[in-house]
């Protein structure tokens, strides 16, 4: 049978292949040089002003780490007004001076305080979450927050509470949830970030760091013994003094390993929750890939301290740059379409009372 089809034109455009965007590396550019010099003037005209110029401290100090952090040839920007968080900060102080002050006063008045500054933190982190992604931004488009006051006294009031009936056990279930709020109903443009981290995830991460403090515990307690068994077996007075000056010495250096070891758990511990939340999250179609690993992390963080210490304070800035690059770049986007595809939109501006309240109590709520 013959075909009398028509056959193709030969000089006709070949219609493109769909291109595939590759994961997108986050990079981290900001160097500790820069940023000593940033964070000594700061520190200068903050004592200088009696803190006034610590709100503009913190708009300085996030506008270059913003720009420092780049993905996909753009880098993030970050709009905070020094101002509105001069305002939130005066807040803070107010009700934080009301607190102190009223505890000098009397029992009474200082627990009726503490009620009522239980009852308005929720809402303060609610406002922090909305002021700290509101002014930050990628290629002109805002992220922002779109959870409801009523969820903030959930995961920040009641939530909480459960640990007074469980003793403690219920921290990974309350930290999970507070992470799944702040992560679901967080927002780029029009596109939804959302979380598949689960409560079982949280209670092994936790149990897995429970575990490893328990052998930080154990290992520091069998060390100890076996200097005190040496010292108490030594046959003369003389070898008594020279092993106990032994003890001394390697009881201190075990000592000092112990306490940076069980202080590096808590920063380790929320740097591999980013792994936990990141790998499980998505934003739209993207998804996301972390990769931070807990020998190398947990050896950042004890020579940051280390460094710190040896240094009296001067190597904080270059061990936050340290830190924020490891954990920066150990993040990777995993896109599922165009990263130009988003679609920005329009939020109202939020006060930063919030914010102000967040950095007076050293509370970290951003993502």
């Amino acid at each position: 049978m013959v075909d009398f089809a028509q056959p193709s034109d030969p000089f006709a455009p070949v219609a493109p292949a769909a291109t595939v965007t590759p994961p997108q590396q986050l990079a981290f550019h900001a160097s500790g040089s820069e940023y000593f010099r940033i964070w000594i003037v700061n520190i200068l005209l903050s004592i200088v002003t009696l803190g006034i110029y610590s709100a503009w401290a913190k708009v300085r100090r996030n506008q270059y780490f913003y720009s420092s952090t780049e993905l996909a040839g753009s880098s993030f920007e970050y709009h905070g007004n020094p101002l509105a968080i001069l305002k939130g900060r005066i807040v803070a102080a107010v009700v934080v001076g009301a607190y102190a002050l009223a505890g000098r006063v009397s029992p009474l008045l200082a627990l009726a305080m503490f009620v009522v500054m239980a009852a308005v933190v929720p809402w303060f982190v609610w406002r922090s979450l909305q002021f700290q992604l509101h002014n930050s931004a990628w290629r002109g488009i805002r992220f922002r927050f779109d959870g409801q006051l009523r969820d903030a006294y959930i995961n920040c009031l009641l939530r909480p509470l459960l640990n007074i009936v469980t003793l403690g056990l219920a921290t990974p279930y309350i930290y999970q949830r507070l992470k799944a709020w702040q992560f679901n109903q967080s927002r780029f443009g029009q596109a939804r970030f959302a979380t598949r981290a689960s409560v079982g995830d949280f209670y092994k991460l936790f149990a897995a760091f429970m575990l490893l403090g328990i052998v930080f515990v154990v290992g520091f307690g069998i060390v100890s013994a076996m200097q005190a068994s040496a010292m108490m077996a030594a046959p003369t007075p003389a070898e008594v003094a020279a092993r106990s000056a032994s003890f001394g010495f390697w009881t201190g250096i075990a000592v000092a390993v112990f306490y940076l070891l069980i202080l590096s758990l808590t920063p380790l511990l929320i740097a591999l929750i980013q792994n936990l939340m990141w790998n499980s999250a998505s934003l739209d179609r993207h998804t996301f890939r972390s990769d931070v690993h807990t020998g190398r992390m947990l050896f950042i963080i004890v020579t940051n301290m280390l460094a710190i210490v040896c240094t009296l304070g001067l190597f904080l800035p270059f061990a936050q740059v340290r830190m924020m690059r490891y954990r920066i770049a150990s993040l990777t986007v995993i896109p599922g379409g165009s990263l130009d595809a988003f679609v920005a939109t329009n939020s109202a501006d939020v006060g930063a009372a919030g914010e102000g309240v967040s950095d007076f109590m050293d509370f970290d709520f951003s993502l």
